[in-house]
């Protein structure tokens, strides 16, 4: 799996998200240094999860609207004599 990497507007609008949680829920200051830091760390420990649970996602997505395609398929074949 390739690193997951934000550009310089995605990170800083995560970065401004994370200041504001630690503002807002925890009473606590957070540099920017430290949210960008936090940011980092949990990009590389859990982003591989949230990552596999999107392809995951996606993947269903994908096989579901595969069913309905090939189901259209099946329902404007015309009838033969040749058997599959």
């Amino acid at each position: 799996m390739a690193k997951i990497e934000f550009n310089e507007h995605e990170k800083a609008s995560i970065v401004a998200k994370i200041k504001l949680y630690f503002s807002e829920e925890l009473d606590q200051h957070i540099a920017q240094f430290d949210a960008e830091f936090l940011l980092d760390f949990f990009n590389e420990e859990i982003g591989a999860y949230h990552y596999n649970r999107g392809l995951a996602d996606a993947r269903t997505i994908l096989e579901e609207k595969l069913e309905t395609i090939t189901d259209a398929f099946y329902e404007i074949e015309k009838p033969t004599e040749f058997a599959r």
